[in-house]
């Protein structure tokens, strides 16, 4: 039986504006049928913190964001604040009807995470799926690594990755981001806090809830290592084989357009 063959796009370090332009734009082109289900990676040429859909901007502190030369962009997909920095991004588009794909957002996730699992044992990190015991009251938080999600991925109880999910158009779209290291004082300093103690608290609570690759290995990876070892996991966890796929001249107008009308900048600096 031949294996069905997806595209592997990879573009590089680009900033946030067209790094979610991007995403979209695949989104639509697959929707269309101008191309088959779509794995990208991809990293970000200037630190960025992306807010999900529907998150408030009052949890943003802008002094930060300027002190640190952060650009901020809203995503496509619900969830909470991701600083994208050193990091390897995913995104896959995926029919939602594809017999790959399960109903339920949950499912779909542990589906499509699978890959990651296995890009991370290629790394030699045994991360685990967790699960979370149902509780009472408000568990959110603003920081989309202080909390993991169902089918996230932990290392020893600790965040490895964040992921977050849209549907739209008859399309799944999927991204999620992969730190190799984390800059802790940028984070903490993106965010607004009642007071200076209570942002020291969190930032340090904030290391029992999260790690990254060089943290649980010790070792120095460049971002194409990670890139090889979660395109093979990805391989190899979905089944599919992967063709190349380059954007040509025409798409690259279509994703710096809607990168303008959308993505520059979409909230304001405040000083």
């Amino acid at each position: 039986m031949l294996q069905e063959t997806w595209n592997i796009l990879k573009t590089d370090f680009h900033e946030a504006s067209i790094n979610m332009a991007l995403d979209e734009a695949l989104l639509r082109w697959h929707s269309e049928g101008k191309i088959p289900p779509t794995l990208r990676f991809y990293g970000w040429s200037t630190p960025t913190l992306s807010l999900g859909h529907f998150q408030k901007e009052k949890s943003i502190h802008f002094p930060g964001l300027e002190k640190h030369g952060c650009q901020l962009v809203r995503r496509l997909t619900g969830g909470s604040a991701v600083l994208h920095d050193d990091e390897l991004t995913y995104s896959i588009v995926v029919s939602e009807s594809h017999p790959k794909i399960p109903k339920t957002i949950r499912e779909a996730y542990h589906v499509l995470s699978q890959g990651i699992k296995v890009g991370y044992k290629n790394l030699g990190i045994e991360a685990e799926y967790f699960i979370p015991e149902r509780k009472k009251g408000k568990n959110r938080t603003a920081v989309c690594f202080e909390k993991p999600a169902f089918y996230e991925l932990v290392v020893d109880g600790k965040k490895v990755s964040g992921n977050a999910q849209t549907r739209q158009k008859g399309v799944l779209l999927q991204h999620g981001s992969i730190p190799i290291t984390m800059n802790e004082d940028m984070l903490f300093d993106l965010f607004a806090f009642p007071s200076e103690r209570k942002r020291e608290v969190n930032r340090r609570a904030f290391r029992q809830k999260a790690t990254t690759i060089e943290q649980i290995t010790g070792k120095r990876y460049t971002y194409k290592e990670v890139q090889e070892a979660f395109y093979n996991g990805f391989q190899s966890s979905l089944g599919v084989s992967f063709k190349p796929f380059e954007l040509d001249d025409n798409q690259w107008e279509e994703v710096y357009q809607l990168a303008k009308e959308k993505y520059k900048q979409t909230i304001p600096v405040q000083h």
